[in-house]
């Protein structure tokens, strides 16, 4: 296999593996949310904004294997 190759399956697995965990954290969090507001409507202002933190952050490692993917493959 040659370099061009390597680099190729090297970012695809970045994104696959980069982009399945921080989907699943993001439904993890937002599933537990959802079910602690439907527990306990009255405590929805107070879960919503750490849920969007989460999600947020959760997201952001999605954004990092993306960075390194296109670093891995263009340089």
């Amino acid at each position: 296999m040659d370099a061009e190759a390597m680099k190729n399956l090297a970012s695809a697995i970045a994104i696959a593996i980069g982009g399945f965990f921080p989907a699943f954290a993001i439904g993890r969090i937002v599933s537990s949310a959802v079910e602690s507001i439907g527990r306990n409507p009255e405590a929805a202002g107070k879960i919503q904004a750490p849920m969007i933190i989460g999600v947020a952050f959760a997201e952001a490692v999605a954004i990092y294997a993306l960075v390194v993917a296109l670093v891995v493959k263009f340089v």
